[in-house]
């Protein structure tokens, strides 16, 4: 099965099995995680469009791990004056396991 969800605000396509990355969900490590708002899900021969949300359907998945990024670094320059400016941002994210797609 296939299904697309929204989490976080944004749209994550998953499989049974797949690992996602969130942005700074909250969620514990090992706690199981229902995603509900489901916007497609597409199984052997029967394709399922929401409008917006498919009824009924869930997604299940478990936290795996709580951590941060690779770091983006940031840069400023301006010729001719000696300005520069090194810093960088690492931004919270949670792994999750898909465990199974409910529709």
């Amino acid at each position: 099965m296939f299904a697309l969800i929204e989490a976080s605000g944004k749209q994550y396509p998953v499989q049974e099995g797949s690992v996602i990355q969130l942005d700074s969900y909250q969620g514990n490590l090992k706690d199981e995680v229902v995603f509900e708002r489901v916007l497609f899900i597409r199984n052997q021969n029967q394709v399922v469009v929401g409008r917006p949300y498919v009824d009924g359907a869930k997604v299940k998945g478990i936290v795996l791990r709580n951590g941060k990024s690779k770091k983006v670094v940031v840069f400023k320059y301006k010729p001719k004056v000696k300005y520069r400016r090194l810093t960088g941002h690492r931004q919270p994210m949670t792994l999750i396991k898909i465990q199974s797609i409910e529709s």
